[in-house]
């Protein structure tokens, strides 16, 4: 179960879902019979690529930005850093709520994604040679400018985020076991907590690249581990420095966290393009590779998938179709 300051009741994971639902539908889950036949379970997948900004973390922008502006009405700037969905989850909320953002990526970053944070009024500074150092001149920025800085990982956020969970353990199929990427760890604590709280069973199974391997290396040790790089083209899930908070809910609640490869991930894409014509970017499809490579556990289980988001650029897109792996960064 899940404990600390975290504790989450269902009628506010609710309240947040009525929230989340007043600006978008709940997103779909579908039971694809290719991907039965690839991996030789049922297989749903829960589709957070079918959201206003195309990945999950909208859900927790939305509950974040509206806590934020009941508590501290005089709170009109935010900053923050990302390597993208979670900033087009800020600037998308913001715009909402008319509090302006300023959005911190890395050096290099997606030009597709920045375009996206632009296109709904944020302000987009490239600084860094990954998401941590972005991270770091975000915080120094807000605290020199008196700035609200919005963190990478907050209870709000996991609040907002546990409403896809809440809406794929309610959809009908029992699931023995879930796949789901591993960043910052909103996604997979959403999960986890939205479990407890209805009373199910479901294993859930956290899912790191191997060139981006801190949440297995802490999931292991039980405690952070920070490592010192992050060379994985799948963006979400291209982190080195785990929330301390994050690790204790992962780790009291997680059956295991295991790591695929840039290759793997590459093959899950295509994949999912070839079985569901979805289109997946590296973390949204990092579940499917590690599903892949437990098949044989899964045997006359059922499984589900968090397709977490599709937000890739289209030559690197272009690049996995052709049966390539893309390079980091």
């Amino acid at each position: 179960m899940v404990e600390s300051d975290f504790a989450v009741n269902l009628a506010e994971l609710e309240l947040a879902a009525q929230l989340v639902h007043r600006v978008m539908p709940a997103t779909p889950q579908y039971a694809w019979p290719k991907l039965r036949r690839r991996i030789g379970c049922p297989v749903w997948v829960k589709h957070e690529n079918h959201t206003p900004t195309g990945a999950f973390k909208v859900r927790g922008g939305l509950v974040y930005l509206d806590r934020l502006t009941r508590r501290l009405p005089e709170a009109r700037a935010v900053v923050s850093a990302t390597r993208g969905n979670h900033g087009q989850s800020i600037s998308f909320a913001a715009a909402r709520t008319g509090v302006t953002a300023t959005i911190y990526v890395p050096v290099g970053n997606s030009p597709d994604q920045n375009t996206a944070m632009q296109s709904f009024g944020a302000t987009v500074v490239e600084v860094g040679r990954d998401f941590d150092e972005a991270r770091c001149e975000a915080e120094r920025a807000a605290a020199e400018l008196g700035l609200h800085l919005v963190p990478s990982f907050h209870r709000d956020l996991v609040v907002g985020v546990a409403t896809y969970a809440l809406e794929f353990f309610r959809a009908g199929a029992a699931l023995d076991t879930v796949y789901v990427s591993v960043g910052m760890g909103s996604g997979i604590c959403g999960l986890i907590i939205a479990r407890d709280l209805l009373g199910l069973k479901t294993d859930i199974v956290g899912v790191s690249a191997a060139n981006a391997p801190a949440t297995a290396r802490s999931f292991a040790a039980g405690h952070p581990v920070t490592t010192p790089s992050a060379l994985t083209f799948a963006d979400g899930i291209a982190t080195r420095a785990p929330n301390a908070d994050a690790i204790g809910i992962i780790c009291r609640g997680a059956a295991r966290i295991i790591t695929v490869t840039e290759d793997d991930i590459a093959e899950a894409m295509r994949a999912y393009y070839d079985d569901t014509h979805q289109v997946s970017e590296g973390a949204g499809a990092a579940p499917l590779a590690a599903l892949l490579s437990e098949r044989g556990r899964m045997s006359n289980r059922t499984v589900g998938l968090v397709l977490s988001g599709g937000n890739i650029e289209r030559a690197r897109f272009l690049t996995v179709l052709g049966g390539s792996t893309p390079q980091a960064g």
